[in-house]
């Protein structure tokens, strides 16, 4: 089955825009590529978009699929699975990589929700460290070029002064606490990516992204999921807080184009941040603009503390560093943009809304 009769139109058009999107997708001609986590978010894109470069363009690459969970892994990829350039590797990264050699490797898999850092931060963390050992090792033995896919969390509680954040910013965590795990593990992935480039020869990148937004599940527990949520629900949106919290956000199809450059534009064992800066924005104005962008539907947000109406600054001197991600190193490498926030919240809902 081809891609475009196996999805909806307007997931289509967003799988579209990535396997056009203009990389050297030459690179990837006749080649294997590794994702694991091919079962969340980005990894479902992105096998789609390579699977999509077959169907158009005849490039003959080869997917393989690593997933921790069967039976969710065949009800998403569906019929999808009859093809011959998508294999499934059903196992968990933890334990080593069992797959045929690959030319490419994409490691995603990791827990990233709240919930599970507090419930299963040990899970969380043999992710990003047996995992991304187990994915380098592979990597090695394959001859592979390698992406490992860290996050913004991983600068830690930042006091610069600026209002932005750049690759070479380092700032505090306590790794005495469980609440770390994640951000801890991702700084450790780092450190090995470097490690296997420098004692290895190997050619490792490195991904930062912002916060990564799209068509999630109606019951994500992530807060903007909650927002997009509310808007196919046709529900009015309530804040519990100020929502001041100033962040990056990159939708799910730029994010996927970021990695793609990355992986075949990068400097080894460099972190390049994604982030777009036309979707800069507080929680607040995330949620407002959810309610403007589909402004036929009459939806309102309101807060529970009348206290937390009022505006507050973006960002004031003295003020701990949003999470707002300078991305002028990516851009160098050729990346742009081309989904702003209201056009993001727009796709997704339109996603959603067709399932």
């Amino acid at each position: 089955m081809e891609v475009k009769q196996f999805l909806k139109p307007a997931l289509y058009k967003n799988i579209l825009e990535i396997a056009d999107y203009k990389i050297d997708w030459e690179s990837f001609k006749n080649k294997t590529v590794l994702l694991t986590g091919a079962g969340g978010f980005i990894g479902f894109y992105l096998t789609l978009a390579f699977l999509l470069r077959n169907d158009l363009y005849g490039d003959n690459i080869k997917v393989l699929a690593l997933v921790r969970g069967e039976q969710r892994a065949k009800a998403k990829y569906g019929e999808l699975l009859n093809r011959d350039d998508l294999s499934l590797v059903i196992q968990d990264v933890c334990q080593p990589i069992k797959a045929e050699k690959a030319d490419y490797v994409i490691h995603l898999a990791s827990q990233a929700s709240n919930i599970q850092f507090e419930n299963d931060p040990v899970g969380t963390m043999n992710a990003n460290l047996s995992g991304t050992v187990n994915v380098l090792e592979f990597a090695r033995k394959s001859g592979a070029v390698s992406l490992i896919v860290s996050s913004l969390k991983v600068y830690g509680r930042l006091e610069t002064g600026r209002d932005r954040i750049y690759e070479t910013d380092n700032g505090y965590i306590d790794q005495t606490s469980y609440k770390n795990c994640y951000a801890i593990a991702k700084r450790a992935s780092e450190t090995l990516s470097a490690s296997y480039v420098k004692q290895y020869g190997m050619s490792v990148k490195l991904a930062r992204p912002s916060y990564i937004y799209g068509a999630s599940s109606l019951d994500d527990d992530r807060v903007w999921a909650n927002f997009i949520a509310n808007v196919v629900k046709r529900e009015n949106i309530l804040l519990k807080s100020n929502g001041a919290t100033y962040r990056s956000f990159c939708y799910v199809t730029d994010t996927c184009t970021a990695l793609l450059t990355i992986l075949l534009n990068g400097e080894n064992a460099y972190p390049y941040n994604i982030s777009d800066e036309n979707s800069n924005i507080t929680i607040r104005n995330f949620a407002k603009t959810a309610t403007e962008v589909f402004a036929d539907r009459k939806l309102t947000l309101s807060f529970a503390n009348k206290a937390d109406e009022q505006e507050p600054p973006l960002y004031k001197k003295g003020d701990p560093t949003p999470e707002v991600m300078d991305s002028t190193s990516l851009k160098k490498l050729g990346w742009k943009a081309n989904v702003d926030i209201k056009e993001g919240i727009k796709r997704a809902v339109e996603i959603l809304e067709e399932a």
